[in-house]
C-alpha cells in the first residue's frame, strides 16, 4: 500500500512499548520519536506479532454460510473421501464462493498468508482450482494465497488424475500435493515418482498428506526423504500430518526426525486430538521446520474449526502438553514463523524492511494472547488495516 502509517503504543513480540512506522506497505522504522505522518493508529498497548500463517487449509471444501450438514459418514479415510466427492455435486459446493468465505473469516482472525490444498480429481477436474484461483485474485490485497494441486481421491487409482494435476500446475498452482502413497494409491514408488516428476517439471515444491500410521507411514516417509535428497529438493518438501512420528517408539522416531532434519523436510501438524501426532518440541530441537493449519473446517469431514490460528496454537500446546510460557510461545511461533518457513516466505516477519503484515493483540504476554484468544484484534496487511474486532474490511459472497 502507498503512503505512511504510524502505529503507536504497541509491544512487538510482547516486549517494550514502541512505535512502528510503515511506509509503502513495509516496516520503515521502529522506536520512539518517529515522525508523525498523515495517518496514525493507536495500538492501545496491544502486542504486535507478524501475521498469522495458515499453512494447511482446504478452502474449497468448507460449508461456511451453507445450510447445516448432518454428518453420518463412516469411520475410514476412504469413506470420507468418497462421501465428499458425492456431496460436492449434491450440495452444490462452489469452490470459488466457499473459499472466499473462509478467506474473509481467516482475515478477521489475523491470518495474512494461507496455503490451501485444492482437490483435483476426475469428477471435478480442475474446476475447484479455477474457483480458488478466482478467490486468490479477488482478495490479493488482503491475503497471500498459495495453492497446492491435491489428488484427494488418489493419483494413480483414478486414471486421468495425473493429467489433470499437470493441467492444474500449468494453470498456476505453486505446489504439487500427494496423499498416502501406500494406503490410497497402493503404489508408493509410482505415486512418489509422479509427484516429484511434476515438481521437477514446474520447479515447484511438494506437500504430501501422510496419514499412514506406524511402519507403513515410516516406510512412505523414508521414500519421500530418499527422493528429496536425490533431487536436491531440501527446503521445498513438506510432509503434512506425519502421524507415524507419533508412535511410542523413540528409537524409530528419533531416526526419522534426524533424517527429516538432514534432508530439510518440513512437517505440518494440526495437533489432532484423535490421532498420534509428531512431538513439536522434539522436531524443532532437531532443526525440523514445523508449521500448522486448520486443515478442513466446517465441511463434510467434520463440523469443527473456525480458522483461528491463535486457537490452533492453543490446540498444539494442549496436544503437546506445553505449559511453560516459553513452550506456549513456541506453539505460536509454529503458527507464524514456522508456517512462513514451511511456505517458503522469505519476505516475512516483524522487522525492518519486511512487509507490514501484522496482528495487534490485547494481552499481558504472548501466552496470555494464545490462551485468551481476544476477539479485539487489529489486522494489518501491507500497511493497511484489513480487520478490526474480528471483522474483515472486505465482504464475503
Amino acid at each position: 500500500m502507498d503512503g505512511e502509517l504510524l502505529i503507536t503504543n504497541v509491544h512487538p513480540g510482547g516486549g517494550a512499548a514502541t512505535s512502528i512506522l510503515v511506509r509503502g506497505g513495509r516496516i520503515a522504522a521502529m522506536g520512539s520519536g518517529l515522525p508523525i505522518g498523515p495517518a496514525v493508529l493507536d495500538g492501545g498497548g496491544r502486542i504486535a506479532i507478524p501475521g498469522l500463517v495458515e499453512a494447511h487449509a482446504h478452502l474449497d471444501k468448507t460449508l461456511l454460510g451453507m445450510p447445516w450438514y448432518r454428518n453420518e459418514v463412516g469411520p475410514r479415510l476412504i469413506d470420507k473421501i468418497d462421501n465428499e466427492r458425492a456431496a460436492k455435486r449434491r450440495l452444490g459446493i462452489d469452490a470459488g464462493r466457499q473459499s472466499a468465505r473462509q478467506v474473509v473469516q481467516s482475515i478477521g482472525f489475523g491470518t495474512t498468508h494461507t496455503r490451501t490444498h485444492v482437490d483435483v480429481d476426475t469428477d471435478c477436474g480442475i474446476a475447484s482450482i479455477e474457483g480458488v484461483m478466482a478467490t486468490r485474485a479477488a482478495y490479493a490485497d488482503v491475503m497471500d494465497l498459495q495453492i497446492v494441486a491435491f489428488p484427494q481421491s488418489g493419483l494413480l487409482v483414478r486414471p486421468g488424475t495425473l493429467d489433470l494435476m499437470d493441467r492444474a500446475m500449468a494453470l498456476g498452482c505453486e505446489v504439487v500435493g500427494g496423499l498416502d502413497p501406500c494406503a490410497i494409491d497402493r503404489d508408493p514408488k509410482g505415486h512418489l515418482d509422479a509427484v516429484f516428476a511434476l515438481a521437477q517439471k514446474y520447479g515447484s515444491g511438494v506437500d504430501i498428506h501422510l496419514h499412514e500410521p506406524g511402519e507403513m507411514g515410516a516406510f512412505s516417509m523414508e521414500l519421500i526423504i530418499e527422493r528429496t535428497r536425490a533431487l536436491g529438493m531440501g527446503g521445498h518438501v513438506v510432509i503434512s500430518h506425519a502421524f507415524c512420528l507419533g508412535v511410542p517408539d523413540p528409537t524409530a522416531v528419533d531416526r526419522l526426525v534426524a533424517s527429516l532434519a538432514e534432508a530439510r523436510i518440513a512437517v505440518m501438524t494440526t495437533g489432532s486430538p484423535s490421532r498420534p501426532v509428531p512431538a513439536v518440541l522434539k522436531l524443532r530441537a532437531a532443526g525440523v521446520v514445523v508449521g500448522s493449519g486448520s486443515d478442513g473446517i466446517r465441511d463434510t469431514w467434520g463440523p469443527y474449526g473456525n480458522a483461528d490460528m491463535l486457537e490452533r496454537a492453543m490446540f498444539i500446546g494442549m496436544r503437546n502438553n506445553l505449559r511453560r510460557d516459553d513452550e506456549v510461545e513456541q506453539a505460536l511461533d509454529i503458527c507464524t514463523h514456522g508456517g512462513a518457513a514451511m511456505m517458503g516466505l522469505s519476505d516475512y516477519g516483524l522487522a525492518l524492511g519486511k512487509p507490514a503484515d501484522l496482528v495487534l493483540l490485547p494481552g499481558q504476554s504472548l501466552t496470555d494472547a494464545v490462551v485468551s484468544r481476544p476477539r479485539d484484534r487489529i489486522v494489518i496487511k501491507r500497511g493497511a488495516v484489513v480487520a478490526h474486532d474480528g471483522t474483515a474490511t472486505v465482504a464475503a459472497p
